[in-house]
């Protein structure tokens, strides 16, 4: 199996080279647009603000690339949001897989079960630590439970829409995951979120 993780210069690619290694996995870090398009599965990972690393893969031409793959392919956090059609974070046009568009997180929590609970609550932006996931749809959360935990770290989010395949919530409702023919996205980052990352990681690599 020869899987692909896109190198563009963005923050979390050791990490989740790192988390393939313990899964008994080989991970090869990339930018060769043969290379990629070889790899059985390919991983698009990101952590970073959005206009400078979408600058990195137009630079690089793999703005162009990613988008015509069709091999199974996994944005992990700022990966998934390039792969949608715009971002405010930099005003940044994305790669268009996705149709959704990413926002930022409001200053007030928006009207909501968990703000029901708890009128008071005010959210802290960054998004920093565990948050359970729910709505699981599909292949990539095969023998993953309800509600159960996944490590984030954002400011920024994708609106739950078609594509969405796991919401969570955090002041507002979003997408945790979402999925276009053979393109797939999650906001969590699977590489930190323990034994129940390793499992997400494990079903997107039998994904045909």
């Amino acid at each position: 199996m020869k899987i692909a993780i896109i190198n563009y210069g963005a923050g979390n690619i050791k990490s989740i080279q790192f988390a393939l290694n313990r899964l008994g996995y080989e991970g090869v870090l990339s930018d060769n647009e043969a290379e990629i398009r070889k790899a059985d599965y390919v991983i698009f990972p990101g952590v970073g603000e959005a206009s400078s690393a979408m600058k990195k893969l137009m630079e690089s031409g793999l703005d162009k690339i990613i988008p015509t793959l069709t091999q199974p392919v996994l944005g992990v956090c700022l990966g998934m949001q390039l792969m949608c059609k715009a971002s405010e974070e930099g005003n940044t046009k994305g790669l268009g897989i996705f149709d959704v568009n990413v926002v930022k997180f409001p200053c007030q929590p928006a009207h909501s079960r968990r703000v029901q609970k708890q009128e008071k609550l005010q959210i802290k932006i960054p998004q920093i630590g565990w948050n359970t996931i729910e709505n699981l749809k599909g292949d990539l959360f095969s023998t993953i439970s309800e509600n159960e935990f996944m490590y984030t770290v954002h400011s920024f989010y994708a609106p739950i829409c078609k594509e969405s395949i796991a919401e969570t919530e955090y002041g507002v409702r979003y997408s945790a995951a979402l999925q276009k023919n053979n393109f797939y996205g999650v906001q969590f980052h699977p590489e930190k979120s323990s034994s129940a990352g390793e499992v997400v990681l494990k079903n997107f690599l039998k994904i045909k």
